[in-house]
């Protein structure tokens, strides 16, 4: 796992000492030793190497990590370039299209996002190949709560997008008046049409760090030929 070395350091190493982390760190390394996990274990903390805590505008919840070959890089609902385009990111795609008449791209690749202050965060950081959730319960909640509190606590106005059921269960811990907070249905496609199509989520977060006097974030992801 390679280790931080910018700003989330000193906010996450107090967890790093806690006996939660030792106990979730002893079972990554042996499921990294006898089974096919992902992402890459030099890639389970690319989220917080893209988007120093000083730069993030947005956070975006996600789930766990992709479970199939080549696909999670450590950043929700991002892949590398080259894979196809994951049902939940078409539609998220779709959703930009109608709300910010981007265009459809052909990756997944969201790194884009990431260099402009989009923290792209999974509860969950690591999963066995093609088992869903399989490391869910394993102590990286606890791991992403203290980040997710410790995104709460920055003193300027952040947007937290909340998708489906577990992201906004996080609301709770979210009570700083600063932040906007914004829930919709999980962009899957079990769920998308409730509510998640027509959220204008990513119009909304660009009129609010507007009115914060914020560089709004170009979502446009481009083609890559």
């Amino acid at each position: 796992m390679a280790g931080l070395t910018n700003d989330w350091l000193p906010v996450l190493e107090p967890e790093f000492k806690k006996e939660y982390y030792k106990q979730l760190f002893y079972f990554i390394k042996n499921e990294y030793a006898t089974r096919q996990i992902f992402p890459p274990s030099n890639d389970i903390l690319n989220a917080f190497h893209a988007t120093p805590l000083s730069k993030v505008k947005v956070v975006l919840l996600g789930q766990d990590p992709y479970h199939n070959e080549n696909q999670a890089h450590g950043m929700s609902f991002s892949v590398l370039p080259g894979q196809e385009v994951p049902p939940s990111l078409q539609n998220i795609y779709k959703e930009l299209a109608e709300d910010c008449g981007c265009y459809l791209p052909n990756n997944g690749y969201l790194q884009k996002w990431a260099d402009q202050g989009v923290l792209l965060l999974n509860t969950v950081l690591t999963v066995r190949a093609h088992q869903a959730n399989s490391h869910r319960g394993k102590g990286w909640e606890e791991f992403t709560d203290a980040v997710i509190k410790a995104v709460n606590e920055v003193d300027r106005p952040i947007v937290f997008l909340l998708w489906g059921r577990p992201a906004a269960a996080k609301a709770i811990m979210l009570n700083n008046p600063k932040h906007l907070i914004l829930t919709a249905p999980h962009p899957s496609p079990l769920s998308a049409y409730r509510g998640f199509f027509g959220c204008k989520h990513f119009s909304r977060t660009n009129e609010f760090l507007k009115e914060n006097d914020l560089e709004p974030i170009d979502w446009q992801i481009e083609n890559i030929t």
